[in-house]
């Protein structure tokens, strides 16, 4: 395929939302980079909302979520 080099993605979860909508995680490579792309679903469609972050944006957003995630079990 004349494409296969632009993406390589291969998935890893799904969140389900609601009865229609999901988050679907996928990581690999994308134009030689390593990557995760985090996506929402319309049942079997992606939308056009989502994020594809490379490895040092991921764990940056990972940092975040956990302190932000962490400060909220703290209030419980």
């Amino acid at each position: 395929r004349r494409d296969s080099y632009l993406s390589d993605l291969k998935f890893v979860a799904e969140i389900p939302r609601s009865s229609e909508e999901t988050i679907r995680v996928f990581s690999g490579k994308y134009w030689n980079i390593s990557v995760v792309d985090i996506r929402w679903y319309k049942g079997e469609r992606p939308t056009r909302k989502g994020i594809r972050l490379n490895m040092e944006e991921a764990r940056s957003l990972l940092h975040v979520l956990e302190n932000i995630v962490g400060e909220e079990n703290e209030n419980i």
